[in-house]
């Protein structure tokens, strides 16, 4: 007997019927995976694969069959060659981020340096521009002081000099500079050429111009025991021959030498003479006497004789040579021209005595002439200056004056610091002669002090080595 098994073997039964909707679905799954396997392929082995083979969907069952039916084709990869490639693909990926996250790293510390030097910067920049607005603030104050002390100076027709200090950095700029810039103190320091010629009409014409430079006819201010005073500028003596010249009583110097050429070629361009610049940085003022027609003889010093002569003729001799000597003793000088062969100033014990002002109040007073209301009250001082004018003494004595009431009268005294506010009065009321009103004694500089302390000297009050005194009526004393 059969079994059913062996039935069910050998008869092959067909397949249920399907309909239409059924069987298309499933050609499309079948369809889906084998594109998704063609996909894999290609993603895994580009290089295996055809170009000639699947495009598009509708050709995927049609390439398959293709591949069925053509034995050249290459097997599909096995799961050891798709975890190899998928392991080196990792690897790379894992190298990659790992060079990454160190590129990342760097750049993060770099930028980090970058942003800590960028600080450090905005900080100074900072510093810096406080610092500048705190430079530009105290400049602007202190240009505005100075302003207000040079305005306060004005009022009382001063002006600011200076004490020199710092001057000897700033020479060296001056002089490559402009050279005839107004305000500015210039010295030359060229070289002569070969040959030399005196030109008299310019030196006296720089001369008057660079005596305008160095401030001529202005004042100073120059700082004395008790306060300040006003004192002119110093001056050098120049006496020009046809031979040579003589610069502050000085020796004789000829044309011929090279020092007195490049001092006269200096003042022939224009500049202050190199030599003066140590004695004078800020420039000189020039006393000029222009002697140019007359040859300077220097007078000789000793007895001379001559052979075969006798004394007479030695002393006629010495008498020719005097005329032509710089002073002429035979013409009679003025007395503005007798003054001007005087020095201006002397310098005694750090105190400045005008020489020139006291010796002309002097002469007017002896001659008994009283110019503009002027006089000379005689005193033990002003004795003291006729008998013995190169005395130390001399750097003892202040000169003041005092104006009267009425401010129509001027009187000069030369009185020892030592003496008091009491001689003072005792001297004038025996020029001025009748007992008048009593009187207050008061200083007129800058500020009114009223001296009425007859025991206090000169010195202490502050009343030297010059000053300036009126004289004001005392006012009624009221019960």
């Amino acid at each position: 007997m059969t079994s059913p098994l062996s039935t069910l073997r050998k008869n092959r039964r067909a397949p249920l019927p399907q309909s239409q909707g059924e069987r298309g679905r499933r050609d499309q799954t079948q369809r889906s995976d084998e594109e998704y396997e063609a996909s894999l392929l290609r993603d895994l082995f580009p290089k295996r694969q055809s170009g000639s083979e699947v495009t598009d969907s509708r050709n995927t069952f049609s390439s398959k069959v293709v591949l069925r039916k053509s034995p050249k084709e290459v097997p599909p990869p096995t799961d050891f060659e798709l975890m190899s490639s998928m392991m080196k693909k990792l690897t790379q990926l894992e190298r990659k981020v790992t060079s990454q996250a160190l590129d990342i790293d760097k750049k993060t510390r770099r930028i980090a340096v970058l942003e800590e030097k960028l600080k450090l910067l905005h900080g100074k920049a900072q510093r810096e521009n406080q610092d500048e607005g705190d430079v530009n603030r105290k400049c602007y104050k202190l240009q505005k002081q100075i302003w207000e002390m040079e305005k306060f100076l004005q009022d009382y027709g001063m002006i600011w000099v200076g004490d020199g200090e710092g001057e000897d950095e700033d020479e060296e700029d001056e002089t490559k500079q402009s050279s005839r810039q107004p305000g500015r103190v210039l010295f030359s320091g060229g070289s002569l050429g070969r040959s030399f010629s005196v030109n008299f009409d310019l030196v006296l014409q720089n001369i008057r111009d660079l005596n305008v430079l160095a401030g001529e006819g202005g004042t100073r201010i120059t700082f004395v025991p008790g306060g300040a005073k006003l004192t002119q500028q110093p001056a050098a003596d120049l006496q020009l021959y046809s031979n040579g010249m003589v610069m502050s009583h000085g020796p004789f110097r000829p044309y011929t030498e090279p020092q007195t050429q490049t001092f006269l070629q200096d003042l022939m361009d224009g500049f202050f003479p190199t030599e003066l610049k140590d004695r004078f940085p800020h420039g000189v003022l020039f006393q000029v006497d222009d002697r140019r027609e007359e040859d300077f003889r220097a007078e000789f010093p000793g007895k001379g004789h001559t052979v075969g002569g006798s004394e007479q003729e030695v002393m006629r001799y010495r008498e020719e040579a005097s005329k032509t000597h710089s002073c002429v003793a035979d013409r009679k000088l003025s007395m503005q021209q007798f003054l001007n062969k005087l020095p201006e100033r002397v310098v005694k014990g750090g105190n400045v005595i005008n020489i020139r002002s006291s010796l002309k109040h002097h002469l007017q007073g002896c001659d008994g002439a009283e110019s503009g209301g002027l006089s000379v009250i005689e005193t033990p001082a002003l004795q003291t200056l006729r008998e013995r004018p190169e005395c130390d003494e001399v750097s003892e004595i202040s000169s003041l004056r005092v104006k009267s009431e009425d401010g129509e009268k001027t009187f000069i005294l030369k009185m020892f610091c030592s003496e008091t506010i009491g001689h003072l009065r005792r001297y004038l009321d025996t020029h001025r002669g009748s007992r008048g009103p009593p009187y207050d004694i008061i200083s007129a500089f800058l500020h009114q002090r009223y001296h009425s302390d007859d025991d206090q000297t000169l010195l202490q009050c502050g009343l030297t080595p010059n000053a300036a005194l009126l004289l004001r009526p005392r006012p009624p004393v009221t019960s």
